[in-house]
C-alpha cells in the first residue's frame, strides 16, 4: 500500500492538474451544451470536485459565489439522500436554498462517482435555470415565505443507474414557463457531470486508488498549510463594519443593516455576523451556503488568491452567524433576490480594510446591477427571459486607481452579453453603452467608473431589476471619497406608464431630475420607445483627491473619466477649454 512518502512530488503535481482539467472540461461541456445564454454566454454557473470525504479537490470559476455555496450544497445532499441509496449512473438535483446555498433557480446536480464498486467522489454542476414554477417570470422580487420561489427539490435522484427518471422530468417539466430550455440545461449539466465522472475514473484507472488518494490528502495538507502560512502574515485584531442593503417596499430609511466583524488570531481566520438585521418576510434572506462562501471568497483573496481551489486552504476560516438573522435563512424564510449577499461581500471588505489598509483597496460598486427581460418573443411566439449583468467601478488602491467597468468580485470569470445576441433574442436596441463620466470615487487614486446601459424597448415586454444597493454609497479609503451610486432611471412620457410599472425601491428623493422617474428595484410591462437607463455605481477612491497629480486628473478630463466641473470641484484643478492644466488657478483652488 502506498504512503505519503511513496508518492514523488512529480506525481501528487500531475494528479492535482488531472483533477483541474477534469473540472475545466466539465465546464466546456456545459457551455458548449447549454440551452440558455445566462449559463452559455454569461457563465453563470459553479462547478467542483469532490473527493468521498466532501474536501474540495478542483474547480472551474464562474460565479464565484457558487463554488463555497458548492462545499456546503454537496455535505447536506449526501446527509440527507444518505451514500448508502447511491448506486452507480445516479444524478441528483438540488435546489432548496437553505440546504443547496442559493435561490431555487441556482440548480445544483451531482453524481456519485464509483470506481470497482467503490464511492471515490462526486461531481458536481449549478447553473442557473430560467424557471422552475415560481410566482413571477425572471426573478421573484416580493416573496414572503419560499414556496412562492419555486418547486423544491431537496437531493431527488433525477437519474437512475444512468436513465432519466420520467416521474420527476414531468414534474420539472409541467412546472417551467419554458420547459424546453430548462430541460435542455438539466441535460447539460447532467453531460458536464458526467465528463467530471469519466475522467476521475480514468485517474483511478491510470494510477490506482492509493496514489490518487495520499496525492489528494498532500494537495489538501499543502493547501491548508500555504493558508496558514498566509493568515500568520497578516496583522492580529479584530475588526469590524457595517453596511446597508435596500429593502423592498419599505418606509424611507428602512434598510437592511449588513454587519461583519473580522478576527484574526495567528494562524485562524474568524467572520461573526452578529449584529446584523433578523429575518425579514422579503425575497433578501441569504442562505448559511452563501454566507460561508462570502467568508470564503474574501478569505480566498488574501491568503491563496493565486492557487487553485481545494478544501484545505479553507481550514483556518470560521464563521458565526446566530439564529433569526439575515445571514441565517431558514425554512419558510425567502430567498430568491440573494444579491444582499453580494453586498454582504464589501461589509466584510470593510472590516478588514480597518486592519490592513494597504492590503485592502476601496469599495467595489457593490452590486451587479441587473436588468432582466422577459415576456413572448414576437417573432417566435415562445416565451423568453433574457438578463444581463454590468460592469461597476472597482476600488482604487494604495497606488493604483481603479478599473473600470468590471463584474463584481463575486462574479468572478462572468460576462455580460454581448450587444448582438441581446438584440437577437429579446426585442429592444440598445442606445447607448459607455462608462459613466464622474462615477469613480475621487481620491489621490481614483475610483473606477461605473457604466450607463440604455435599453430602448421595441415590442411590448416584460422588465424587472435586482439592484441591492442604491440608498446608500459605497466607501473610500484614506480620505477618499465613495464612488456615485446604483440607479436605473425609467424614461417615459404615457400617463399608464406608473399603473403598468411597479417601483420597489424608489429613488426620485436622492436626484433632482423630476422629469423621469429613478429607480432601484423594479418590476413591470414596458411599450415601444420607453427606455430603461441602467447605471451602475463607481468604485471609491483611496487618499485625499487634492493630492491627486494634476497631470492625472487632465488624462481623466481627457479620456472623459471626469468632467472638467468636477476636476475642479472634487480635485481642485482648473482645465482650461484648451484640456491643459491651469496651474495658477489650481494652486489657488488647492490652497483655498
Amino acid at each position: 500500500m502506498s504512503t505519503q512518502q511513496d508518492v514523488d512530488a512529480a506525481t501528487v503535481e500531475v494528479v492535482r492538474n488531472y483533477l483541474t482539467s477534469a473540472a475545466t472540461e466539465m465546464q466546456r461541456t456545459l457551455i458548449r451544451t447549454a440551452y440558455n445564454t445566462i449559463i452559455y454566454e454569461i457563465l453563470d454557473f459553479g462547478i467542483s470536485v469532490f473527493d468521498r470525504d466532501l474536501n474540495l479537490v478542483a474547480d472551474s470559476p464562474g460565479l464565484a459565489l457558487f463554488l463555497g455555496a458548492n462545499d456546503y450544497g454537496i455535505k447536506k445532499a449526501v446527509e440527507h439522500v444518505g451514500e448508502e441509496n447511491m448506486e452507480p449512473g445516479d444524478v441528483f438535483i438540488m435546489n432548496y436554498p437553505y440546504w443547496s446555498g442559493t435561490h431555487t433557480l441556482d440548480v445544483l446536480l451531482f453524481a456519485p462517482v464509483f470506481y470497482d464498486d467503490e464511492l471515490i467522489g462526486y461531481t458536481t454542476c449549478r447553473a442557473h435555470w430560467l424557471d422552475l414554477g415560481a410566482k413571477d417570470s425572471g426573478y421573484v422580487l416580493d416573496s414572503t415565505d419560499v414556496h412562492q420561489e419555486g418547486v423544491l427539490f431537496p437531493g431527488t435522484k433525477v437519474y437512475k443507474n444512468g436513465e432519466p427518471d420520467p416521474e420527476i422530468m414531468d414534474i420539472i417539466r409541467f412546472n417551467s414557463r419554458m420547459p424546453e430550455k430548462v430541460v435542455g440545461d438539466l441535460n447539460a449539466q447532467v453531460a458536464a457531470v458526467r465528463t467530471g465522472e469519466k475522467r476521475l475514473q480514468e485517474l483511478y484507472e491510470k494510477y490506482g486508488a492509493d496514489t490518487v488518494e495520499t496525492s489528494i490528502d498532500r494537495i489538501l495538507d499543502h493547501g491548508e498549510r500555504t493558508a496558514r502560512e498566509a493568515v500568520a502574515e497578516l496583522p492580529d485584531g479584530t475588526w469590524s463594519a457595517t453596511g446597508y442593503a435596500d429593502g423592498v417596499n419599505r418606509e424611507e430609511g428602512d434598510l437592511i443593516k449588513l454587519r461583519a466583524e473580522v478576527t484574526i488570531d495567528g494562524e485562524e481566520f474568524s467572520v461573526d455576523f452578529s449584529g446584523s438585521s433578523p429575518l425579514v418576510d422579503e425575497p433578501l434572506n441569504i442562505p448559511p451556503g452563501m454566507s460561508e462562501t462570502i467568508c470564503k471568497l474574501c478569505f480566498k483573496t488574501l491568503t491563496t488568491p493565486e492557487e487553485d481551489s481545494n478544501g484545505g486552504q479553507y481550514e483556518p476560516l470560521t464563521m458565526h452567524v446566530p439564529e433569526d438573522n439575515i445571514f441565517n435563512a431558514s425554512y419558510p424564510a425567502p430567498t430568491f433576490t440573494v444579491w444582499t449577499g453580494i453586498v454582504a461581500i464589501d461589509v466584510v471588505y470593510r472590516a478588514l480594510a480597518e486592519g490592513m489598509p494597504d492590503r485592502v483597496p476601496a469599495s467595489t460598486g457593490g452590486d451587479l446591477a441587473d436588468i432582466m427581460l422577459y415576456g413572448e418573443n414576437p417573432e417566435t411566439g415562445r416565451p423568453f427571459v433574457e438578463a444581463n449583468n454590468e460592469g461597476v467601478g472597482w476600488g482604487a488602491g494604495v497606488g493604483h486607481d481603479g478599473e473600470n467597468a468590471l463584474m463584481h468580485i463575486s462574479e468572478t470569470m462572468v460576462r455580460n452579453i454581448p450587444i448582438e445576441v441581446f438584440e437577437n433574442k429579446a426585442p429592444i436596441r440598445f442606445d447607448q453603452l459607455s462608462l459613466r463620466e464622474d462615477s469613480g470615487g475621487a481620491g489621490k487614486h481614483r475610483g473606477g467608473l461605473g457604466i450607463r446601459r440604455d435599453f430602448r424597448v421595441l415590442e411590448p415586454v416584460g422588465a424587472l431589476s435586482i439592484i441591492q444597493k442604491t440608498r446608500t454609497a459605497n466607501w473610500g479609503l484614506d480620505g477618499g471619497s465613495p464612488g456615485e451610486k446604483n440607479v436605473v432611471v425609467l424614461d417615459s412620457d404615457r400617463e399608464d406608464f406608473d399603473e403598468r410599472v411597479e417601483v420597489l425601491v424608489d429613488n426620485d428623493d436622492l436626484y433632482d431630475d423630476e422629469s423621469v422617474k429613478h429607480a432601484g428595484m423594479f418590476r413591470g410591462n414596458f411599450m415601444p420607445d420607453e427606455v430603461i437607463s441602467n447605471r451602475t455605481a463607481g468604485g471609491g477612491g483611496y487618499g485625499e483627491p487634492f493630492a491627486r497629480d494634476p497631470e492625472a486628473v487632465r488624462e481623466d478630463v481627457a479620456d472623459g473619466y471626469v468632467s472638467r466641473e468636477a476636476a475642479r470641484e472634487r480635485y481642485g484643478v482648473a482645465i482650461t477649454e484648451d484640456g491643459e492644466v491651469d496651474h495658477d488657478e489650481t494652486a489657488e483652488l488647492r490652497g483655498r
